[in-house]
C-alpha cells in the first residue's frame, strides 16, 4: 500500500523517564486528534505535576504530517521542543503529542545537556508506546434515487465505506467515510449506477 494511504501513530499513551544531575525529565507520549486536545493534555499534566518547572512539548497532526508545533516552555530556545519533535519525526509518527515535564535538580545542564535530556525522555516514551499503522480515510457525499439503495449499499460494503449521516427520501443523501485507497474504485463503481452523484467531503 503506498505511503499516502497509511500513517504511523501510537495506540495508547506511553511514559518515559530520563535523569541527569538531579533533574528528572518525565515524558508522556499521547495520541492526539486535534490541536485543542493539546491544551487539555497540558492542563491535566500541570495539575498532576505541581512541583515541576517546565512542560515542554511537541505534536504532529495529519496523515501528511502537515500540522505541528514545538514549545520550549521557558527552556533556552531550541533545547526542548525541537529535540522532542525530532524524535516524533525520526519515528515517522503523526497524530501524537509528547510532553516532557522537568523537575529541576539544582544544577544547570547547559544547552547540550538539555537537548540530550529532552531527546532521551521523548525517545523512552515512544519506546514504551505501541506503534500502529493505520489507513488514511476520506469522506464523500453520495446522492442517489431511493430505488438505487441496494446497489449503492452493495458498493459501500465491498469498498469498506462507513455511513456517517443519511437522509432517505425519494432522493437520498448519505455521507460516508472510506479508506483513501478504495476511493477511486468506489467512485467509478457508483457513477456507473444511474442517477448517482458523488461530491467531495463529509
Amino acid at each position: 500500500m503506498p505511503e499516502d494511504y497509511r500513517y504511523r501513530t501510537i495506540e495508547s499513551p506511553g511514559k518515559g523517564l530520563f535523569r541527569d544531575r538531579g533533574s528528572r525529565f518525565v515524558a508522556l507520549a499521547s495520541p492526539l486528534c486535534t490541536a485543542a486536545e493539546m491544551k487539555e493534555l497540558l492542563e491535566k499534566l500541570r495539575s498532576e505535576h505541581g512541583g515541576a518547572r517546565h512542560f515542554c512539548y511537541a505534536y504532529v497532526l495529519g496523515h501528511d504530517h502537515s500540522e505541528w508545533r514545538a514549545n520550549d516552555d521557558g527552556e533556552p530556545s531550541g533545547t526542548a521542543g525541537k529535540p522532542i519533535l525530532g524524535q516524533i519525526n525520526s519515528n515517522r509518527l503523526t497524530n501524537i503529542a509528547i510532553v516532557v515535564v522537568r523537575y529541576f535538580g539544582g544544577t544547570l545542564l547547559g544547552a547540550g545537556g538539555l537537548i540530550n535530556a529532552y531527546r532521551a525522555a521523548a525517545a523512552d516514551a515512544i519506546g514504551n508506546s505501541k506503534i500502529v499503522e493505520r489507513r488514511v480515510h476520506t469522506g464523500v457525499t453520495v446522492r442517489f434515487p431511493y430505488g438505487a439503495t441496494n446497489d449503492v449499499m452493495r458498493v459501500m460494503n465491498e469498498c469498506e465505506a462507513v455511513q456517517k449521516q443519511s437522509l432517505y427520501r425519494e432522493d437520498c443523501v448519505i455521507e460516508v467515510s472510506l479508506p483513501l485507497s478504495m476511493k477511486e474504485s468506489f467512485t467509478q463503481r457508483l457513477t456507473r449506477i444511474k442517477d448517482v452523484s458523488i461530491t467531495e467531503g463529509e
